[in-house]
Parts: C-alpha cells; sequence; structure tokens
C-alpha cells in the first residue's frame, strides 16, 4: 500500500501547480484531499494492514498529505493574490470624472425656501434680521404687546402652557419688545421664526412660522407702512400686484388694518377659463397678513430705553410663513408641509 503514496503525491502536485484559478485549485484539493480521495481512503487502510506496516504507511501518508495541504495553501495565495490584482485594474475607477448617473442634488424645503426668499425681501428694504426665545414669559408674549387680561389668545384652549408664566410663544411679536429692549431707536427689522398654538386641521398646526416686522422711527406713517408691504407683495407674488388695507383690530397696533394682495391666479376673480377664482373666490384680492401702526401702549413699556410715543411711532405687521408659501405655490393642506412625502418636496427643488 506504502508504494502507491508516491504516485498519488506526484498527481496531486501536478494538479495544484496546474490550477489556474483559486476555484480550479479547490476542485484538486477535493480531488486529492477530500473524504472520497484516494489518500485519505488508504489513512483509513492503515489500521487493516499487518502490525509490521502501519507505522510506516501511516506515517509515510499522513506526511504526503501535509505536504499536499502546504502546498495547496502557498499556491491559494499566490491565487488569490494574482485575482486581486485583477480585479483591482479592472475595477479602476477614475474618481476625477463625474457620477453616471448623476446622484440627486438635494434643495431647500419649501418652507426654508419661502423663509429666506421673504428675508431677502426685506434686508434689500434696508431691515435687519431679529430673533428671539421660542419660550416665552407672559410678559413679553401678551403684557407687554397691550393684551387684555381677558383677551381669548390668553386661554389654555389657545396657548401652549409651561406654567402660569411661562408659555411657548403664539406669535413672533414678543421679539418687539425684546428688540426695543437692546437699542434705542430708530429700528427697522423683521422677525421670522417658530411659533405655537393648539390647531391642527388642512390651515392649522400646532408648530407653524411667522415673520413679524417693526419699523419705529421719528416720522413713520401708515403710508410707509403701505409702501413697504407693497414691495414685499412684488417681489414675492410679481411686479403686477398691488395691495388694499382693510380696517381691523390687533391689540398692540392702532390703527390696524388687514392687508390683501391683488389675485395673481385670474383678473378681477375669473380665471381665464371663465370660471370663479377658486383662489380668491371670486374676490379678486386675497388676504395675506396683519399690519398696523404700533400703539403707544406698547411703546410705553420701553419707554426708558428711548421710545416715548410722543417723539417717535412705528408700524408692525406679521405674516404666515406657510400662508405666503401655500398661496404661492398652490399647496391646498397646510400638513402636505409636514407630511415628508419626497414626491410632493421634490416639485419645489
Amino acid at each position: 500500500m506504502s508504494e502507491r503514496i508516491a504516485p498519488i503525491e506526484q498527481q496531486a502536485r501536478a494538479a495544484i501547480v496546474a490550477a489556474q484559478t483559486t476555484q480550479e485549485l479547490e476542485a484538486a484539493r477535493v480531488r486529492y484531499l477530500g473524504r472520497k480521495a484516494e489518500l485519505p481512503n488508504l489513512l483509513r487502510q492503515v489500521a487493516e494492514l499487518p502490525a509490521a506496516e502501519r507505522a510506516a504507511t501511516g506515517k509515510a501518508a499522513n506526511e504526503a498529505r501535509q505536504r499536499l495541504e502546504q502546498a495547496i495553501e502557498q499556491r491559494m495565495a499566490e491565487l488569490a493574490g494574482r485575482e486581486l490584482d485583477e480585479r483591482l485594474a479592472a475595477d479602476r475607477v477614475d474618481v476625477t470624472l463625474p457620477a453616471d448617473p448623476l446622484p440627486a442634488i438635494g434643495s431647500l424645503h419649501l418652507l426654508t425656501a419661502t423663509w429666506r426668499e421673504i428675508e431677502d425681501v426685506f434686508i434689500g428694504l434696508g431691515f435687519n434680521v431679529a430673533d428671539g426665545p421660542a419660550v416665552e414669559t407672559v410678559y413679553y408674549n401678551f403684557d407687554a404687546l397691550n393684551h387684555e387680561i381677558t383677551h381669548p389668545a390668553r386661554g389654555l384652549t389657545d396657548t401652549f402652557y409651561v406654567s402660569d408664566t411661562v408659555l411657548l410663544r403664539t406669535h413672533t411679536s414678543p421679539v418687539q419688545i425684546r428688540a426695543m429692549e437692546r437699542q434705542p431707536p430708530p429700528i427697522y427689522i423683521i422677525v421670522p421664526g417658530r411659533v405655537f398654538r393648539p390647531d391642527s386641521d388642512a390651515t392649522h398646526t400646532p408648530q407653524f412660522h411667522q415673520v413679524e416686522g417693526l419699523a419705529v422711527d421719528t416720522d413713520v406713517t401708515l403710508g410707509d407702512l403701505r409702501g413697504t408691504l407693497l414691495t414685499f407683495a412684488r417681489g414675492i407674488f410679481g411686479e403686477e400686484r398691488e395691495v388694499r388695507l382693510r380696517p381691523h383690530f390687533f391689540p398692540f397696533t392702532e390703527p390696524s388694518v388687514e392687508v390683501d394682495v391683488s389675485c395673481f391666479n385670474c383678473t378681477q376673480g375669473v380665471t381665464a377659463d371663465g370660471r370663479r377664482c377658486p383662489l380668491c373666490k371670486g374676490e379678486a384680492w386675497i388676504e395675506i397678513l396683519g399690519a398696523g401702526m404700533v400703539d403707544p401702549n406698547v411703546l410705553g413699556h420701553v419707554r426708558e430705553y428711548g421710545y416715548d410715543p410722543e417723539l417717535v411711532q412705528g408700524f408692525a405687521f406679521g405674516m404666515g410663513i406657510e400662508r405666503i408659501a401655500m398661496l404661492k405655490h398652490g399647496v391646498p393642506d397646510l400638513r402636505l408641509l409636514y407630511d415628508n412625502d419626497i414626491r410632493f418636496l421634490e416639485q419645489f427643488g
């Protein structure tokens, strides 16, 4: 039996050397060292040999197997290295080339884009951008803004209270007071930011965004307010737009006005195909914000900072960023802005 070991080893070595791929080498391993291969079978038959032959035959077979395993491992390393080099050469990527297909490029969320667009218009008019805390005190949110103690906005159904004197701000107007406390007149600021009210439907969400505007100087008039808002309307909705002011009431302005912009979807309330305009409901005007002249009582809270209502006056306005975005882009439901449906958001990229 021992005389068969050498020819088997020679055949196996020849197959190992001839193997050109790791797959061929694995096939040679199975053929010569697998469970059904001749050399392992010889080892299993050693126990059947005469006692005098067992030791020598077993030793020779084991040494032959070890030499073959070592040769296979060495050849495996050679083939694996060569295959890796070939794969690296074939898969080489020129990182200076543009991707194919080009990767999708992200864009600003519609609310962020509208926010920045509004900021750009007012910065162009000379306004600065101010900011304030989202968690506010009752004093800044209501008291200093001339809200009566019985005003409905103070109710638990209209405001998120943290405590009796702390709440989530219901508008960005508190920054009016905070900004005037930080600097004497003149002051020209806008205040974009998040606000919170317990509402949720197609046109309201518990969190939304507003832009507050404030201008206080020695000779500011309602005409200045109208001119400012006309420039804003034309910057956002197109150069053909007009604005109109309607009497209204807000606690912190007197007189107060609602501001409408001429409809950009129709002519005199009628669409191009002769239908009643669904956007302005046939009115030819769309309400966009509230405004007015700063109430002297508000200035009275910051008199010590230089805002004597006998010497200075100003105007203020506030608008919802969501409303501006919905009107300009025809968004039918406010909640679409918060659903994070990429199919919707990509339309405004």
